[in-house]
């Protein structure tokens, strides 16, 4: 199996959820089973097939991350320089519309564009691996081409 790179950070994140799931999440929901099967027919109690749904649910999300805990290569961005590569923080502007953004180039399960956190694997992450301050990035996205500048590159 390829190992999954990882920010410690991500797999803190990842790590918390399972714990939860484990510790709260399952029992609870194994209540909530137990409780609607004691209010009779379960052909017909919606209650007990929400809880037998959820649950469904919480098993798949922890055999998800007990996979993605075992395969996961942890990098500590703070030990890397250089030019762009994985765990790099990278504030670009966009070149058209002088727009600056900021990103942390990070594993797929962490990945959140919302919050700045760029999947490796994206057309902008492949396009700035290898890149360095002031260089010009061209790419192409669904919305057309982008150019973009690197203003500066991090590692933290």
């Amino acid at each position: 199996m390829e190992k999954i790179p990882m920010t410690r950070a991500g797999h803190t994140a990842l790590d918390s959820e399972l714990k939860v799931l484990k510790s709260e999440e399952r029992p609870a929901v194994i209540r909530a089973i137990a409780e609607a099967r004691e209010h009779g027919d379960l052909s017909e109690n919606a209650e007990y097939h929400a809880a037998r749904e959820k649950q469904s649910f919480i098993e798949g999300r922890i055999k998800e991350l007990e996979a993605l805990l075992s395969l996961a290569e942890v990098i500590d961005p703070a030990k890397l320089s250089g030019s762009i590569k994985f765990g790099a923080t990278v504030q670009l502007v966009d070149e058209d519309t002088d727009e600056e953004r900021t990103y942390q180039i990070v594993g797929e399960a962490e990945a959140n564009i919302d919050k700045g956190l760029l999947n490796i694997k994206s057309p902008l992450a492949r396009a700035l691996i290898g890149k360095d301050e002031g260089d010009s990035v061209e790419v192409k996205t669904p919305g057309g081409e982008k150019a973009y500048e690197v203003l500066s590159i991090k590692y933290v």
